[in-house]
């Protein structure tokens, strides 16, 4: 009796963890260049998206894919949307959800088009679009990504 208790406590505590949404969190491009100074030997893979980006939500699994070949290595990848702040609960948290993203996720919380140039000077608005940075360099790509190309382009920042 006490195992069956004990498996059905420790099913609920796993449900209740699979169950929980992925938040998202509004940021803006200075305190995005505070978290990539954070860890001074790590690589950050910054995606930019958008829900209504075809191109985007067809990239989105190669992320996905890409952050758990990395997990463990000093590699972040962090998912950030570029749909209006009034479509946070009605439309990103949503999508995080039934595409099952997960890790740093962040809604932009800038003017649109306003944001571009600070992002990069080779950003010229087109998603989705990849910013890399490693000890301070940065290199920008805008378009979209695969799987090999995403890791070629992060070997190729070392």
């Amino acid at each position: 009796m006490t195992n069956k208790i004990s498996y059905t406590i420790a099913f609920s505590l796993l449900l209740s963890v699979s169950l929980k949404a992925q938040q998202v969190k509004l940021i803006s491009v200075s305190q995005l260049e505070s978290r990539m100074k954070q860890g001074k030997d790590t690589t950050y893979v910054v995606n930019f998206w958008a829900t209504w980006c075809k191109p985007c939500v067809k990239e989105l699994p190669e992320f996905e894919k890409f952050k758990a070949s990395v997990k463990g290595k000093p590699v972040k990848v962090i998912l950030i949307s570029t749909d209006s702040k009034s479509k946070l609960e009605s439309g990103v948290q949503p999508f995080v959800k039934t595409h099952q993203l997960t890790g740093e996720i962040y809604l932009l919380n800038e003017a649109p088009n306003s944001y571009n140039e600070k992002i990069s000077p080779d950003w010229f608005g087109a998603l989705p679009g990849t910013l890399i940075v490693k000890n301070g360099k940065k290199w920008f790509h805008e378009g979209a990504y695969t799987y090999d190309e995403l890791a070629t382009a992060v070997k190729q920042a070392d």
